[in-house]
Parts: structure tokens; sequence; C-alpha cells
């Protein structure tokens, strides 16, 4: 893509009111724009990068046996009642029409329960794994962290079906291994922690995968050795004796949640008398879990982790474009944009009229892994330099592919 075609710009200037780095960096790069407190929409290099995170999900959730679908965001009051969940003293969080015909979706654990109804009957049926890629609506009351904590915002949420507390119980374990996965892939997997925390009304612990962080909202215990932590909200004694950890073994530490998974049991089931009949012809409640990653604030926490004093960087997987090729001399690189392109590499051409300082401060602010520069001084060749890297190399055009593909 030519630089000079994309329409949005980075920006000097910032909503007094944003505090958080992460909205910070992005909003100054041109990846997002602030609509209002908490509500954020997705430009053409936020989105790209948003959409790769969603396909890393996408691959990790498939690859178990997960179908997609994709739910209403309006929701019918009367499946709600069932399960005492629409009253706002039970979630109060709730964006509801006037008339309270209507709500937006917080979460969908209610409604993908009624309809599986229709789709499960027997023990043959089971197990279902359905996920989806979903905006979610919540009237948080502190959503002053950007991209951590919004309004509306995309979340992959798996729901999972299963004949018995131990079936569940096996897939739980197995997504905690899928998660920690998907965190290294993105970039954060040396420092995200699989988290006790309180799993009430549901089991007596849920997890969640925290990242350490010191602009995290959440505070965790943590024992670095076993890789294992526990959040302050369950911090106890009692908890840790429970978990067989020790206190000198433990640090405190700020960290951002980056997703969680619950054992529902049968929560959602009875109440929605979603059942099946087993191989003895018995009828009995299917047995759930839920499993959730909100899309932005992965992309935040990657941020908040990430990101130096010049600006953003990408992991590659999830960069908006594999290379940023930087033209110092109009119509210098024209013609190395064409063959990369050939070559199916994603590659942002700045080819603007602008000055080579604003250029090179634009490039390690929008954080691409790697800059590509063509001017007199390059001659023939290209530098080479990684956004992470403080030294550069001349290479050939053929080298630079080869390196790229």
């Amino acid at each position: 893509m030519r630089q000079s075609e994309l329409y949005t710009k980075t920006r000097k200037t910032l909503p007094k009111d944003e505090v958080a780095n992460n909205a910070k960096l992005l909003l100054k790069a041109g990846f997002i724009h602030k609509e209002m407190a908490g509500v954020y929409s997705y430009l053409p290099l936020g989105l790209r990068v948003l959409k790769k995170i969603e396909n890393v999900l996408r691959e990790e959730m498939n690859a178990i046996g997960g179908q997609e679908i994709l739910m209403s965001s309006l929701q019918d009051p009367q499946i709600w009642k069932k399960t005492n969940r629409w009253s706002d003293k039970e979630i109060d969080i709730w964006f509801k029409t006037r008339d309270e015909k209507y709500g937006l979706a917080n979460t969908h654990e209610d409604p993908i329960t009624n309809q599986m109804k229709q789709y499960i009957s027997s023990y043959k049926d089971l197990p279902v794994y359905a996920y989806q890629f979903q905006n979610k609506f919540r009237n948080e009351p502190r959503a002053k962290s950007g991209l951590l904590r919004a309004r509306e915002f995309i979340m992959k949420d798996l729901y999972s079906f299963h004949e018995t507390s131990e079936d569940q119980e096996a897939f739980y374990e197995k997504i905690k291994g899928v998660y920690m996965k998907i965190f290294r892939r993105v970039g954060i997997g040396m420092t995200t922690y699989l988290t006790f925390a309180s799993g009430q009304p549901f089991s007596q612990y849920s997890h969640e995968f925290q990242t350490v962080c010191s602009s995290g909202e959440d505070t965790i215990y943590l024992d670095a050795k076993k890789r294992i932590a526990v959040n302050k909200e369950v911090y106890s004694i009692t908890t840790l004796k429970s978990l067989g950890l020790r206190k000198s073994d433990l640090q405190e530490l700020k960290a951002i949640e980056v997703g969680n998974i619950f054992k529902l049991g049968t929560k959602y089931s009875a109440p929605l008398n979603l059942t099946y009949k087993d191989r003895k012809g018995e009828e009995k409640y299917v047995v759930m879990g839920s499993y959730g990653i909100g899309l932005g604030r992965l992309m935040a926490a990657v941020v908040e982790v990430t990101a130096d004093a010049n600006g953003l960087i990408w992991p590659a997987v999830i960069a908006p474009f594999a290379v940023h090729l930087i033209e110092l001399k109009k119509g210098a690189a024209a013609s190395f944009y064409n063959k990369l392109r050939a070559k199916k590499i994603d590659v942002l051409y700045d080819d603007r009229e602008i000055s080579a300082g604003e250029k090179l401060k634009d490039t390690d602010l929008i954080g691409i892994p790697v800059r590509l520069i063509m001017s007199e001084k390059t001659g023939g060749k290209v530098e080479f330099k990684k956004r992470t890297s403080r030294t550069a190399q001349l290479l050939t055009q053929d080298e630079i592919i080869r390196k790229s593909l």
C-alpha cells in the first residue's frame, strides 16, 4: 500500500482525557479513533492488526475442533430472566433500550445455551465447541484505560458443551495450553502467567491469564519458577496452601488480564433446561465451560508490553505490514515496491512528499517490524533495519526478498 493513499495520518495532539499509554500510541500512530470515553473505531492500520489477531485466535480455535458462529448483539430479556441475569443487581453493566424490550449483549452464555436446545438432545450430539468474534457492550464505570477497558469491544468467546464434569475438566486443561500458545504467538508469552482467580459462583477457582505490566489494573502474586500466579482477590494463606504455593516465593506485581476461562457446570443448562439423554436413556443436564479473549484488550496489552520511547513495536505475526519501505529520494523505491508486491510481501510504501526526518519518526512510531530505506546514499542497495535493532545493514534487493519471504 502507498502511504500517500492512506487517508489517516500520524498525530501530534491527543485527547486531553486520554491517560493510557496504549491509547496514546495507537491514536498518535493513526491506528484507532476515539469516539467517546471507552469507545474506539479501528482505522486501516489498526484494523489490519485486529484482523491478524483474529486470525491467530481462529487458527487455534479451529485446531481444537471449534466451530465458528456469529450471534446477535440484541438480546431477548426473557432468556436472561430465566437465569436471573436480566436484573441490574446481578449484572450492573447492561445497556438496555429505554422500554427494556432489548439488551445489548455483554456476554453470550445465556443465549447460546438456549440456542443449543435445538441441536443437543443425545450424548451423540456432544461435545460441542462453538466460538465467535462478536461485539460486546458493557457500561464500564471506569472506561479510562484505552482499549484495556472499553464500553464496546470485540470478544473471542468460546463455549463448550459436555456430557460430564470430567469431560469438561479435560477440555479446560487443554484450553490452558492453547491460550498460552496464543499469547506466545502474539509476542507476550514470556510475561503472561496462568493466574488463579475467583470462580464464584461456578467453582472455587477460575483461571485468568495475566500479563505482567507496570500499567496493569490487576495485582497478582507470582511464583516465577512455577509460572503460576494468584489474583489479589483470592489471595490468602489458605489459598496458597491449597495451591501448594509459599508466600516467600511470591512477587507482588501489576498485570493486565488478557484472557479468562470458567467451568460453568450446569449454571445455565439447568435454568434453561438444556439436557441430553445419556447411554442409559436418562435425562441429564449438559455441562458447560466458557473461554474468553478480548481482541482489543490483547492488542493494547501487546502495546503496553512491547512499545518503546519512539513508538509501537509490533510482533511480525500481528504487524499491519511485514515491511515499511521508505523512499528518501522521489521515485527511488517505486520499482522495488512493485517487486515486493509481486512476491506477495506485505509492504507499506512511504512515497509521501515530506522530510526525511518526518518519515523516519513516523516509521518508528508505526512500529512495522522491518524498515527498508532507499535513497541516493544507498545506491542500488537497500538499508535494512529491524525495528528492535539499533544497527542497519546494506543489502541487495534479492537479499531483502529472501529475508522477507
